[in-house]
């Protein structure tokens, strides 16, 4: 999905737009998302794409919605991200290559994955 910057101003909010194409975050324990344990499908708030079913999140304490797993590996795509000082793995959607957050190593079975997403690049669809 090719946009140029100009229309993805346009189709989001100020702060989505700051998150999902400018690699930015929430502050942690502040996402609409974070305690949510409604049923259905998370979707990339930029494009749609699904991204990630409910029954893969999970409470890991850290602030932010947090899944075991996407619902279809090839739904993301990974970047090396050392903007901290420290390697970290980003997040992207593979539509439109919008940053959604980062994944680690320090999940629960079965994936021992960890990703961690900002409420902000997520529209969930209840089932």
């Amino acid at each position: 999905m090719e946009r140029s910057e100009e229309e993805w101003k346009e189709r989001l909010t100020p702060e989505q737009y700051r998150v999902l194409r400018k690699k930015g975050t929430e502050l942690p324990y502040t996402g609409k998302y974070y305690h949510t344990k409604t049923k259905g499908t998370y979707r990339c708030a930029a494009c749609g794409q699904e991204l990630f079913f409910s029954e893969d999140k999970y409470d890991s304490g850290s602030g932010w919605p947090s899944f075991v797993r996407p619902c279809k590996a090839d739904h993301l795509e990974y970047s090396e991200d050392e903007k901290l000082g420290y390697p970290r793995i980003e997040v992207l959607c593979s539509n439109c290559h919008s940053h959604l957050g980062h994944v680690f190593e320090d999940g629960p079975k079965p994936t021992g994955k960890r990703f961690c997403i900002n409420s902000i690049c997520l529209k969930l669809e209840e089932s």
